[in-house]
């Protein structure tokens, strides 16, 4: 399985027996929907490996305590510690509406009320305080929050995002 065609689910933060449970820290607002998960991939280097779950429990809200297939001791929990997990992008629940996974959006036009046509979404920054469109606008680059007021439509079938954005924001940029 290749990473580019896989979603970043959380990673392995600790062991929580001697019997070769980890617990995984999920990066989700619904860690419910990976309660009953038949496999995951784990990152080793460059690579992403399947492990199946024998069992797994919710775990203190976000965390799942889980017991993969061949991991029984302390000693194999060490080794895929700290690692990242993933699962295949398929496995996404759809989402519907203004509602986007911030890589479904990339390549999409964003066009603002006002300004019109800004630019295309060539990454999300979600490093900063406040997750932001970077938007490519022929070699310049402007910054839109992810603010849920500026974003007035989602449309998946035209690859479009329609913003109203603050008077002179994308100007600022240019």
């Amino acid at each position: 399985m290749r990473k580019e065609d896989c979603f970043y689910l959380g990673k392995i933060v600790r062991k929580h027996s001697f019997k070769g449970e980890v617990v995984i820290k999920l990066d989700t607002d619904e860690p419910e929907l990976y309660r009953e998960m038949e496999s995951v991939y784990v990152e080793f280097g460059s690579n992403l490996v399947p492990f199946f779950i024998e069992k797994s429990s919710l775990h203190k809200g976000n965390q799942l305590r889980v017991q993969f297939e061949d991991v029984y001791s302390e000693e194999e929990a060490d080794a895929i510690l700290k690692s990242e997990i993933y699962l295949p992008l398929d496995l996404l629940p759809k989402l519907e509406g203004n509602k986007f996974y911030y890589h479904e959006v990339i390549g999409f036009k964003v066009l603002d009320k006002i300004f019109g046509e800004v630019g295309k979404i060539k990454a999300i920054n979600d490093k900063a305080a406040q997750p932001l469109f970077e938007i490519d606008r022929d070699g310049k680059e402007i910054f839109i929050p992810l603010i849920d007021d500026f974003i007035k439509k989602v449309d998946r079938n035209n690859k479009t995002v329609e913003v109203d954005t603050p008077e002179g924001l994308i100007e600022l940029y240019l």
